[in-house]
């Protein structure tokens, strides 16, 4: 049997982070990954959004780490020569009923430690979107757009440097808490067991399955995972937008936000619905209340404008009915003072805004290995 010093599980982009946070603290990492390349479900499918830190409840892992992990990540982005680019947001009142949840966002924001909001009229706005018709909006000049896989590339690199391995098709069947540590059965084409002094469980959509596959890990402690579907349509010629565009009242189950990338395309979502697993077929039928969506603030919107683009999966540890804002949707990073399984790390529930908070969620999760060795003794 193998003997390690720690496993990471899971090679997406917060799995990559922790490993490079443990790596580059002196620790032996090996980075097992179930499948053939790295970061090919959650990181792989989203807006590739630096984001500000607005929409977090005050207090919550959410809101600290994205703020935290934002400017380390513009930081790094710049250090190491990664393609992001620093665009801004709009979030827009197209009516005004609506005008008070800027003021909302600005509080919220303000409680997160984002104090560069500023609420701005329509002619600005215009000024700035002439395509967005809005009467008020709200600006948020720190939100940005990021090359994710050169990011997770970037990650893995800074990993290995240090000493860390990664192994692709490694998934873990199974594992056992035992005195000397955590037993892994790790399954593909050359199955092993290894004994891991300590194991960080960052497999996303499969950590909930992973954490019960652990002999010992009390099953109360895992919370329920809801498949959260969200499809984004792209836009079928050169965008209109310099910045990305939001709706004000994001608690709909249609959020047909403006984002760009890097390259200049245009894509609109995602919107919110729910399956019963892992499941990226997209659902075209879902283009009319797109259109109706978007027209309330770009009414330059023609029809034949929408194409399909892509879907992608949430972890979310609250279901349908649920407010974004709301305790339960907050990240979990669960350790032995939680569970009384030594040396294993749980993070459940690593949704948006994970890829903004990578880099702080990798220094928190060192720091909570830190915390909980010395408690244990």
């Amino acid at each position: 049997m193998d003997r390690i010093d720690c496993a990471v599980i899971g090679a997406g982009v917060v799995g990559l982070a922790v490993a490079r946070a443990l790596a580059m603290a002196g620790r032996e990492v090996v980075i097992l990954e179930a499948e053939s390349a790295i970061g090919t479900q959650t990181s792989a499918r989203n807006s590739e959004v630096i984001h500000a830190g607005i929409s977090y409840a005050p207090g919550s892992l959410k809101g600290r780490l994205c703020v935290a992990g934002k400017a380390a990540l513009y930081a790094y982005c710049a250090e190491r020569g990664i393609g992001h680019r620093r665009i801004g947001k709009l979030i827009v009142a197209t009516q005004a009923s609506e005008l008070p949840e800027l003021d909302r966002y600005i509080a919220l924001g303000a409680a997160n430690g984002v104090t560069d909001l500023r609420v701005i009229g329509a002619a600005e706005a215009r000024a700035m979107e002439p395509e967005v018709r809005c009467v008020g909006a709200l600006h948020s000049p720190s939100t940005g757009i990021v090359d994710s896989h050169g990011l997770m590339l970037a990650y893995l690199g800074d990993a290995e440097a240090h000493g860390a391995t990664l192994a692709l098709q490694s998934p873990v069947l199974s594992g056992d808490a035992t005195h000397d540590g955590i037993v892994l059965q790790v399954g593909g084409d050359e199955p092993s067991t290894v004994l891991c002094r300590t194991v960080v469980n960052a497999a996303g959509l499969g950590a909930q399955r992973v954490a019960g596959a652990i002999a010992g890990m009390p099953a109360a402690l895992i919370p329920p995972l809801y498949f959260a579907v969200g499809h984004y349509f792209t836009l079928a010629r050169k965008s209109p937008f310099h910045h990305l565009v939001y709706p004000t009242g994001r608690e709909g189950a249609l959020r047909a936000h403006v984002t760009i990338d890097l390259g200049g395309q245009c894509k609109f979502g995602p919107d919110l619905s729910w399956r019963d697993g892992v499941d990226y077929r997209f659902d075209p039928t879902r283009e009319p209340a797109f259109h109706d969506a978007i027209r309330r603030y770009y009414p330059g919107l023609r029809d034949g404008d929408l194409q399909p683009g892509y879907t992608g999966i949430r972890p979310r540890l609250a279901g349908p009915g649920s407010s974004m804002h709301n305790a339960a949707t907050d990240f979990v990073v669960q350790d032995e003072r939680q569970h009384g399984v030594a040396g294993l790390v749980n993070l459940f529930g690593i949704e948006s805004p994970g890829l903004t908070a990578s880099l702080a969620i990798g220094e928190h999760v060192r720091q909570t290995l830190g915390e909980a060795r010395t408690g244990a003794s």
